[in-house]
């Protein structure tokens, strides 16, 4: 008597429970769609998933080793499986096989609340019957992932100091996300509850931020470059200048003979530290010359007689 469920799991029909468990673990890891991206790997998977939740439920083992092929028409459990076409519901096929409640979704002996359970993965590391454990869906093995990732670009000023962003998903679903302040590009958000949903539970959205340029600011480590306008008036005699900060506009004083290129520093006011504390900004002056034009003739005068 056929019994091709075996051979799904590359086992002998004398095969221990342990010996079960262990094949199924070893294939769950090669046929597992995040691992494997061949086309037939999600096939493979589910019968490998089907054959070890009937195998290592004794109930259903019994009634398996009794009747054997003849359970799926005499047909491996492959074959039929494939013959009900593509993209088949296997909880659907064992139900029907098995009867009574069947695999409900894969819940009492596949797919639970938490990932496989009993006869599977189970909610929380290797469970009793020997599956992956995982939170839930989203990355567990024998579940589909359900996150969801997405990609935004937030202004450099959020990554300063913090804020809100909006989010607005392709099934319509919009809502607004908090961006920390001394976010970094490349850096992953994770929202609960937001990602892909599959028979009743959902997964997290995964977001990858980017910080866009700033044509004011340059970031170096954690500090902030801020190249800033001062009169030459003003740089020759000293004086006060307004300047806007990621924060607040500040009031620098100006020294008299500034030069071309110095440097003013505010402490602690530049970018977040992952340890806490901000990194300093730096306002780097840029000395306006006026147009030699705009200047009255006794002042050109004046200057034209300074040595070179």
């Amino acid at each position: 008597m056929a019994k091709s469920l075996y051979e799904t799991l590359g086992v002998s029909e004398n095969a221990t429970q342990d010996e079960i468990k262990k094949a199924y673990r070893k294939l769950a890891r090669k046929y597992h769609p995040d691992i494997n991206k061949s086309p037939e790997a999600q096939e493979k998977f589910k019968e490998i998933n089907a054959a070890y939740e009937v195998l290592s439920d004794p109930e259903k083992k019994a009634k398996y080793d009794q009747f054997g092929d003849q359970m799926f028409g005499g047909q491996s459990f492959s074959d039929f499986a494939h013959s009900q076409g593509p993209g088949v519901d296997l909880d659907e096929i064992l139900r029907a096989v098995f009867g009574g409640g069947g695999f409900g979704g894969f819940s009492s002996g596949g797919f639970s609340s938490g990932g496989f359970s009993s006869g599977g993965f189970g909610s929380s590391g290797f469970s009793s019957r020997g599956g992956f454990g995982s939170s839930g869906f989203g990355g567990g093995y024998g579940t589909p992932n359900l996150d969801k990732k997405i990609a935004i670009t937030v202004p450099f000023i959020t990554s300063v100091i913090g804020g809100k962003h909006h989010i607005t998903l392709d099934n319509g679903e919009s809502f607004d996300i908090k961006i920390p302040a001394g976010i970094k590009t490349g850096k992953t958000l994770r929202v609960r509850g937001k990602g892909n949903s599959y028979q009743g539970h959902r997964g997290d959205l995964l977001i990858t931020v980017t910080v866009a340029p700033s044509p004011e600011y340059e970031r170096r480590g954690d500090d902030l470059y801020k190249t800033i306008d001062v009169p030459l008036k003003t740089a020759l005699f000293g004086g006060k200048i307004e300047v806007e900060t990621p924060e607040k506009k500040v009031t620098l004083k100006v020294p008299k003979n500034t030069k071309n290129g110095q440097k003013f520093r505010l402490k602690d006011k530049g970018f977040p530290k992952a340890g806490g504390g901000r990194g300093n900004m730096y306002l780097v002056a840029n000395v306006i010359l006026p147009d030699v034009d705009s200047l009255s003739s006794e002042l050109k005068e004046c200057l034209e007689k300074l040595p070179s």
